[in-house]
């Protein structure tokens, strides 16, 4: 990791004041076994007015998750002994935690990526990193899951395809009446096309608007969620009436 940048107020994402002030008051759980790196997010994330708790090992974290409430988790995936990052990270999905998670990793490949976000990471950071792009990268996931309390009731109304009801402000989805469970970004992924229903929404923007990701990055994530969610809500994932390729472009949502 670099040497830290306290002084990143300047580089912040634009938002507006009230959106600003609240996600700076939010908590965030460290959950890294490298003290010297653990302290010093935690020294820049309160200064930039982040409340900030560590945790040294996967079961420490699991725990602290379970007894008090945080906005954000900051997960080291390769946790040393006991559980690694993967396993907490599966743990608290499989529970139906919903609370956001950065993964820090010093793997790049590929592989590692797409597993942690099939397990429902939100972001991935590769070490060694700056702390002006971790940062950048907590306000985005702070910003994206505080986002649908701060939109108009328009937004709030679920959406419906057939069978499929999505509830934004609940985060659940049903087929049929029966609940559906989904990770963070299937829902996310979900959510972005059913609310263009028959509109082709290119690749680039999908990465873009659900993972983050810079223009012109290239990714196999985008088609592992959208199999996935085959698999959970069409009749034929191999022939799907809802989820469906548009060939060299994107993906539509189609009713």
């Amino acid at each position: 990791m670099r040497a830290p940048e306290t002084d990143w107020n300047t580089n912040r994402p634009v938002m507006s004041q009230s959106v600003d002030a609240r996600i700076r008051m939010q908590r965030i759980l460290v959950v890294e076994d490298n003290a010297n790196l653990a302290l010093g997010l935690r020294m820049n994330l309160e200064h930039g007015g982040f409340r900030t708790e560590l945790a040294v090992s996967g079961e420490e974290g699991l725990q602290l998750v379970r007894d008090s409430r945080f906005d954000l988790m900051i997960l080291d995936m390769m946790l040393p002994g006991g559980l690694d990052g993967y396993q907490v990270l599966e743990r608290l999905r499989g529970g139906g935690g919903m609370l956001p998670v950065i993964a820090l990793t010093a793997r790049t490949e590929e592989a590692d990526k797409l597993r942690g976000f099939e397990l429902g990471a939100d972001d991935y950071v590769t070490k060694p990193f700056g702390i002006l792009e971790l940062i950048a990268r907590v306000h985005a996931v702070l910003r994206r899951a505080t986002r649908l309390s701060d939109e108009g009731p328009a937004e709030n109304v679920p959406l419906t395809g057939g069978e499929i009801q999505l509830a934004p402000l609940t985060r659940t989805v049903t087929r049929a009446g029966e609940r559906v469970h989904l990770r963070p970004k299937e829902f996310d992924l979900l959510y972005r096309l059913m609310s263009a229903p028959g509109q082709v929404v290119p690749r680039r923007k999908l990465l873009q608007e659900v993972w983050g990701y810079q223009p012109g990055v290239y990714s196999r994530t985008l088609d592992v969620h959208v199999a996935d969610l085959r698999r959970k809500l069409e009749d034929n994932p191999e022939k799907p009436r809802h989820l469906v390729t548009v060939h060299s472009i994107g993906y539509r949502f189609d009713p």
